[in-house]
């Protein structure tokens, strides 16, 4: 076993170099744009509830799926804008995109919506590439993304309608709407340049403000390049009452569907009553080195895949 695990690592060399020059460049854009990099635990007593995210166990408490309740705790203290790079769990998460323990950007900025954030990332992958010198065209996938145009923005019935020609509304069958996406619409996003998709059905956004303009739908957006998901963000719902509906429905649709129960995040609730109005997003570390890398599966782009420790 040591040998084999010692001859994947030499062969990961210029890809693992490569990660750690990205991460070092992340580190460097949000110190320069006065970001404070803020550390939160990983085992945590009570996730977000989501319908399609199991946590892991961990001696009676959880590991974290995402650092987002307790940065957003940090914002309702005072914190912000605020940035972390941590690792994060998901039980039953595992394919060609998916590892069940990865690593994941998260930052927050206070009063602000996802309009920002849209332009954080354009600069953000900008940023990057120009570090590694392979701006403005990025080879991923066989597709020659160019990173220096405009950046495309759809909004989700507009790409319902022109991929699957059908529109979702505010409530769709959340099967549908996950079959048709990973069906019809992601192959086709960002193929020549990036693409964000903005402006969710209300419904499949829980933790998103909603949008006064389209109250069927809630302010938050997927950021797509050569047909993968990279990053996903949205204006912050900061209303404690509606959270808590919202939260209690999620429950509600894991009961049904036979998953275990999870626990309401009460210090997160609690916490909300101060929380500024303000817009955060989350970026696939492992999925962003693959596309810089041009790597086919997540596998290629981290040192320890769960099938060899």
């Amino acid at each position: 076993m040591t040998s084999t695990r010692l001859t994947s690592l030499s062969g990961k060399r210029r890809v693992l170099i490569l990660r750690s020059l990205i991460i070092r460049s992340i580190r460097t854009f949000f110190f320069d744009h006065g970001f404070f990099e803020v550390e939160t635990p990983l085992r945590i007593k009570a996730p977000a509830p989501e319908q399609n995210i199991d946590p892991v166990s961990s001696d009676g408490w959880f590991l974290a799926a995402s650092p987002e309740l307790q940065m957003k705790e940090l914002l309702s203290a005072g914190f912000g804008p605020v940035f972390q790079i941590t690792r994060s769990f998901r039980k039953n998460e595992r394919g060609r995109l998916h590892l069940p323990e990865f690593t994941i950007l998260e930052w927050y900025r206070v009063n602000d919506d996802y309009l920002s954030l849209m332009r954080d990332l354009e600069q953000l992958i900008r940023y990057i590439a120009k570090d590694l010198l392979i701006y403005p065209n990025i080879k991923s996938h066989g597709n020659k993304v160019d990173i220096s145009c405009e950046w495309e923005r759809i909004a989700v019935e507009d790409a319902f309608y022109r991929f699957a020609g059908w529109r979702p509304g505010p409530y769709p069958d959340a099967f549908c709407f996950d079959k048709a996406m990973a069906e019809d619409i992601e192959p086709n996003l960002g193929l020549s340049r990036p693409v964000f998709i903005y402006d969710y059905p209300v419904s499949m956004a829980s933790l998103a403000r909603q949008n006064p303009d389209n109250p069927g739908t809630a302010e938050r957006f997927e950021l797509y390049i050569a047909g993968i998901e990279l990053a996903n963000g949205f204006s912050e719902l900061i209303d404690p009452k509606e959270q808590r509906r919202r939260f209690k429905d999620e429950i509600k649709k894991r009961q049904e569907m036979g998953k275990n129960d999870c626990l309401m995040p009460e210090n997160f609730l609690e916490s909300m009553s101060s929380m500024p109005p303000s817009a955060g997003v989350a970026l696939g570390i492992d999925r962003l080195v693959m596309l810089f890398s041009n790597s086919e599966i997540i596998d290629n782009v981290v040192a320890f895949t769960p099938e060899i420790l």
